[in-house]
Parts: C-alpha cells; sequence; structure tokens
C-alpha cells in the first residue's frame, strides 16, 4: 500500500486521497492560538473532520498493510525525539497524523486486518468507535451516582440488556437481585471476584487464616488468575492449575476438582475460588459449569466465576446456551464485549449474584464531597465499591449505542458469519489428509497442525508445525496465526473474527498454508 499521504488544504477544503493515501491536513497556527484552543468548537470540529476521515482512509485500505511488521525492538525509540517539545509545535496536529502515517502505523500489528487470524478478536465497529469518541469528549467520570447519575443508571440498564442478550439467568442481573457492571478487562473482573470471595471467607474463619486459602482452575485458565491470586495475597503453593487431558476436549474434570478440594480439605486448608472457563485462550474448551458448581457446593461455599472473556459473546447466539448451563448457580461472571461484540476497547462486562458481598470486600466509605442530597433515603449503585479503581470511564455509552444501531439480532449475524467461515476453514483443514483438526472446535477457532510424518515422532512434529507457522506468518500479504502448546502437541490457531474477514480471506489463508506445508515437505525430503 502506498503511504498516506500529507497534502496542504486549498481555500481550506483539502484534496481527496490519491492511490489509497491518507490524507494529512496542514494548516499554520501560532503558538498562541493554539493555547487558546484547548476545547474550542470550532477547532474541535476541523481536527476532529481530520481524524474521521485519516481513520476511515486507513481502514478502506487496511488490507494492504501487512499485520505483523517486520521491526526490531528499539525501532520506534530511534526515530523520535528523547524529550517532549516545550513549545507547541508548527502545525503540531498535522505533523503528529504525519507521524501516526509514517512511524507508527507500519510498526503496528493491524488487529482489525481482515488477515488477522493470531488472537481473539478486538472488534472494531463505526458504532463503537463513535461511541468510544462520544465518551471521550463528554468525559465524564461516574464512580458514583451522584458524580454522573445518568451515567451510573445507563450502566445499570446496559448490563441487564447486555446479560438478557447473552441468556444469563435472572439472578444475577439487577432486575433478579444481582447486579452488573462494565470494567475494563476480565484481569479486573477475575481480581474482583476473588477479593470479594477472600473477604466473604474471611469473615466466616478469621482474618489471620488467610495463608489456609486456596484456588482452583485448570492448567488451561488465563494466567489472569494466578496473577489476580498473587495480588489477593493468596500464597503461590495454595494455587491449583488441575490437568486437563485431550480426551476431554481439555476441559475441566469435576472428579479432578473434587479430588483436589477434598486433599486440600484433609490437609487442613480452605477451598476458596474456582474460575472456570468457557472458551479457553489455547483451544476454546468449556468446562462443564453446572457440574463443577456441584462440587463447590460440597466443600463450604467455595466462589465460583465464570471467565467468559472471548467466548461469552457467542452466548448471544441460543445455539450456545448449552455452553453456560449451569449459571444459575454460580457467583459470577464475566466476559468482554469488545472481543466479539463490537464495543471495541476496553469493555469486560461482569455480573454478580451477591453485590453486596463486591461491595463489602471493594467499598469505601465515601467523604462529605462524594455525598448528594439527592441520593439520600435511596438505595443507589456507587460503581466506586465494584471494582479496584475510583476513576472509571463511561463505557456504557458505547455498548448502549452498538446495541441500540444492530440489535441483539445483528449480533447474532455478526457472530454467526465468523462461526461458519470458521466452520469452512476446518472442513479445508479436515480434506487435506496432511492435516489434522487437533482440538474440537466449539466457536470460531480452528486448532490444526501438519500430522506427524512416520516414523517421526512428537517432538519432530512440533518442530515441523514451528516451521510451518513461521513460514506461513513471513509470507507477503499472506495471514498472520498463533500457536498453541497443550497435551504436548504444538498447534496451530486460526481465530476468526476481524469485523472485515470474509469468506475470500480465509479461503486465501488456507492456501498460503497448503503452500508453505508443500514447501517444507518437499525440502524434508530432498
Amino acid at each position: 500500500m502506498a503511504p498516506p499521504s500529507h497534502c496542504h488544504t486549498i481555500n481550506g477544503v483539502a484534496p481527496p486521497p490519491r492511490n489509497g493515501a491518507i490524507a494529512v491536513e496542514t494548516t499554520t497556527t501560532s503558538p498562541a492560538a493554539q493555547s487558546a484552543r484547548l476545547l474550542d468548537a470550532d477547532e474541535f470540529r476541523r481536527l476532529g473532520y481530520q481524524v474521521v476521515d485519516f481513520i476511515a482512509d486507513y481502514y478502506a485500505g487496511l488490507g494492504d498493510y501487512p499485520v505483523h511488521p517486520s521491526v526490531t525492538p528499539g525501532f520506534l525509540r530511534r526515530q523520535l525525539p528523547a524529550d517532549a517539545p516545550t513549545r507547541p509545535e508548527p502545525d503540531a496536529f498535522a505533523a503528529a497524523l504525519r507521524d501516526v502515517r509514517d512511524l507508527i502505523l507500519p510498526g503496528l500489528t493491524h488487529w482489525q486486518s481482515p488477515r488477522h487470524f493470531a488472537h481473539f478478536p478486538a472488534s472494531s465497529s463505526t458504532v463503537g468507535a463513535l461511541g468510544e469518541a462520544l465518551a471521550a469528549g463528554i468525559n465524564v467520570v461516574p464512580f458514583t451516582w451522584a458524580a454522573s447519575p445518568a451515567a451510573t443508571e445507563l450502566e445499570m440498564v446496559v448490563v441487564d440488556w447486555l446479560g438478557r442478550a447473552l441468556h444469563l439467568p435472572d439472578r444475577l442481573l439487577f432486575s433478579g437481585g444481582g447486579g452488573g457492571t462494565i470494567l475494563g478487562t476480565s484481569c479486573e473482573a477475575i481480581l474482583c471476584a476473588l477479593v470479594a470471595a477472600r473477604d466473604r471467607k474471611l469473615a466466616e474463619i478469621g482474618a489471620r487464616r488467610i495463608g489456609d486459602l486456596v484456588v482452583y482452575c485448570s492448567d488451561q485458565t488465563h494466567f489472569a488468575v494466578r496473577k489476580a491470586a498473587r495480588i489477593a495475597g493468596i500464597p503461590r503453593e495454595n494455587f491449583r492449575e488441575i490437568p486437563t487431558h485431550r480426551h476431554d476436549t481439555f476441559a475441566l474434570s469435576p472428579p479432578a476438582l473434587h479430588a483436589a478440594m477434598q486433599r486440600d480439605a484433609d490437609a487442613g486448608l480452605v477451598p476458596l475460588f474456582l474460575c472456570a472457563t468457557v472458551g479457553t485462550t489455547q483451544t476454546t474448551a468449556v468446562d462443564p459449569i453446572r457440574d463443577l458448581c456441584a462440587v463447590a457446593s460440597r466443600h463450604g461455599g467455595v466462589w465460583v466465576h465464570v471467565d467468559a472473556a472471548y467466548a461469552g459473546s457467542a452466548l448471544v447466539c441460543p445455539e450456545f446456551r448449552d455452553t453456560i448451563a449451569g449459571a444459575e448457580d454460580v457467583d459470577s461472571v464475566s466476559m468482554n464485549a469488545h472481543k466479539w461484540l463490537l464495543a471495541n476497547n476496553d469493555c469486560c462486562a461482569m455480573w454478580v449474584r451477591s453485590p453486596s458481598a463486591l461491595v463489602a470486600a471493594l467499598g469505601t466509605e465515601q467523604e462529605y464531597i462524594l455525598k448528594d442530597a439527592a441520593a439520600e433515603g435511596h438505595d443507589v449503585v456507587d460503581y466506586k465499591d465494584w471494582g479496584a479503581t475510583l476513576t472509571r470511564r463511561f463505557r456504557a455509552l458505547k455498548v448502549w449505542l452498538v446495541l441500540r444501531c444492530h440489535g441483539v439480532e445483528g449480533l447474532r449475524a455478526h457472530v454467526r458469519s465468523h462461526v461458519a467461515m470458521a466452520a469452512g476453514f476446518e472442513a479445508m483443514v479436515r480434506a487435506d489428509a496432511r492435516f489434522e483438526v487437533v482440538a474440537p472446535r466449539r466457536f470460531a477457532l480452528v486448532c490444526f497442525r501438519l500430522r506427524p510424518p512416520l516414523p517421526d515422532g512428537e517432538k519432530a512434529a512440533n518442530e515441523l508445525n514451528r516451521r510451518l507457522l513461521e513460514e506461513v506468518n513471513a509470507a507477503s500479504a499472506g495471514p498472520y496465526m498463533s500457536s498453541a502448546m497443550v497435551g504436548g502437541v504444538y498447534m496451530l490457531r486460526c481465530a476468526v473474527g476481524s469485523t472485515l474477514t470474509e469468506e475470500r480471506h480465509v479461503r486465501e489463508a488456507w492456501n498460503v498454508v497448503q503452500e508453505r506445508a508443500t514447501s517444507i515437505l518437499l525440502r524434508k525430503r530432498g
């Protein structure tokens, strides 16, 4: 792709972009005038139009960028000054946009590229992006109801809307006695749930027994749980990662969980917290929620959290409702709407069955400045008591816009289109006898590899597939994929999820995989 071009305005009007280039407008403004225009409406419009045009042109030509940059560490730092400008630069905004075009874009992994298959999506949409801009422009800080009443109440409405769209049990919603909030990421949600579980348990057994608390998950669970346990003061030796197996589709085994909890209880330890996963990062394995909750209930009120960061979005489709079966017995659920529901980064929805447990752990006594006479005598939600931060963003606004502009049916169609494309990729893998699908495809991730060549063993097969991934990702204008090592098996991951991905991109990606595999196998034989 031709690099985005810089242009001057002509009579206040920028010429149209040529050859797919992104135009950057330049007008000269004195430093004194710049400092006087911190929130000038006309200046906001002028610069805002430039940014919108820049982004629109970026998306229009995104398919022409390499998905992953060919750069080395320090490449950008070497091109930028060591110190910030002392005074405003001439044409500072236009100069900065030129640097975005010339320095930053070439060094990015383009997550919105239609050929990005390496990670679960960081979905983007016109409405989601503009919702972000709207929230940034309004720029309120809704830490209490009084600080921004409409922002707080819109968040309450949106989490109930979203919870019902995802077929969550009513007891997790405000309408059913539970409640929800919108945080930045699932990492935050897991930490908040764990802290609530910790304080609830210590209120029963005494704070001095914090060293006896034990956290459980599978060996496929996201590392965020281990990090949260460390932050919450759980001893590292009291963190249990229970092994999973290929014959169980890498899901957490209820009997194995029960055995682990029983061993700990017999040793005088206290089972505290279980994180089950719907859609693990490596293979999108789904833990059996209902059976795991039954095990947890046998061990003294273990808090059960469901991490559905990726696959939670798929719950908008009724055909995936079975993956959350048993959720009426969990204590909390979290999912990232920014992954697959067009809400743009960052946006994690979290629901809890007992908001009082969350508030008891994370709440603070309000200082006088945080109180409001209008709230006196009312049971209002102060979201500062539902998370780790006081300063928080008005994330509900973009989710509200996405739900209004796309509707639940529109979100279902979006998810189903990616699932169908992933099914098509899976079919192409299965049709080539040289390859195998390593883990069942549940959503829009396909885990596959070249079969181990006889008489080579798994070690040689893993090395062969490592080489295949390297060559696939090195292909000019090719796809970008990732890998996972599960059960000693190295596999390639093709995650379909970019908003711009079409069937042709999936077919082209598979063609590259086949071509590179053929080349590698021929070299191996020769």
